[in-house]
């Protein structure tokens, strides 16, 4: 019975030396390494964020320069799903042909969502930069997938092709540009008064007739 005693009390004893070496080795590995916070105190290089704001020109500005041939390649994207020459047959989505200017859902035979039907108005330049933008943020419930075109200048190519493919909007005015506060200017109004204070005399001299 003593012999039993005393080998289970070996046997605890050096259970609790392994798990007190465990601990201790644990910590002294773990000593240099640190944790990566769950909420980052700055920016990684390469890792998308949410939430940003597009701080790049008007849409209405990059529509000027617009380059159709690249708003065809641009259109590559959504051939999948649809057709665009003048009689095309609907396919996933609907026939493209003269889309700009026409009313949501005007297709006729095309099962639009209710979603889209019930948004009021046309397809104008603006209406058709929100729906590239994020279709599912202009129209909550619409049936088309596509995530959406993220770069500015990539709607603006699409848009002037396909409004060159039978609608032939005008383009939209670009937003005037900001004029320069007068206090602003290199030479203050006062200084140029200045200036002409000191040159008018010294002219006038080197003007006048001999005596």
């Amino acid at each position: 019975m003593s012999n039993n005693n005393t080998i289970a009390g070996w046997v605890l004893a050096g259970g609790i030396a392994a798990l007190g070496f465990s601990i201790v080795s644990s910590k002294y590995f773990h000593a240099g390494k640190h944790e990566r916070p769950e909420v980052m105190g700055y920016v990684i290089e390469g890792v998308e964020t949410s939430g940003g704001a597009d701080s790049g020109p008007a849409i209405e500005t990059l529509l000027q320069t617009a380059d159709i041939a690249a708003g065809e390649k641009v259109f590559g994207k959504c051939a999948a799903c649809h057709t665009i020459n003048q009689g095309g047959a609907n396919g996933i989505g609907p026939n493209l042909w003269a889309t700009m200017g026409k009313p949501h859902g005007h297709v006729a035979g095309f099962a639009y969502s209710d979603a889209l039907k019930s948004v009021p108005g046309n397809w104008d330049w603006t209406s058709m930069d929100a729906w590239l933008t994020s279709p599912r943020k202009y129209a909550d419930g619409t049936k088309m997938t596509f995530a959406g075109l993220g770069k500015a200048e990539d709607r603006a190519n699409l848009m002037v092709y396909l409004n060159a493919q039978g609608s032939n909007l005008p383009l939209p005015a670009a937003p005037a540009a900001e004029e320069v506060p007068a206090e602003e200017s290199d030479v203050p109004a006062a200084a140029e008064d200045d200036v002409a204070e000191d040159v008018a005399p010294t002219v006038a001299a080197e003007g006048a007739p001999a005596e």
